[in-house]
């Protein structure tokens, strides 16, 4: 799965910079997937990018937004539901690396 910032977040920033992946970003700040520039996910709040969010599988036992965040709104996207394997296929393809 991926997580996904709920809207009660606080816009600390705290989330961010723990990103192995570097799948969040700030609020209205177009994010970069493969070379590609995209719009914002959210023009209000820092969001999560699901193709990017591997929920820090291969990195750490738990995901690092979620351990940082003061008010708790990194959580898992229901709708975005991946197995650890494909979890860590997507951390390899995205770190450069052989599976």
């Amino acid at each position: 799965m991926a997580l996904f910032i709920d809207k009660e977040c606080i816009n600390c920033g705290a989330c961010e910079p723990e990103c192995p992946n570097t799948a969040i970003y700030a609020n209205d700040v177009e994010f970069e997937f493969f070379g590609k520039k995209f719009e914002p996910l959210n023009k209000e709040l820092y969001y999560i990018v699901p193709e990017k969010c591997t929920e820090c599988v291969g990195f750490h036992e738990e995901p690092q937004c979620a351990a940082v965040c003061p008010v708790d709104v990194c959580i898992v996207d229901p709708e975005w539901t991946e197995s650890n394997a494909q979890l860590l296929s997507k951390k390899n393809d995205l770190q450069g690396q052989v599976a």
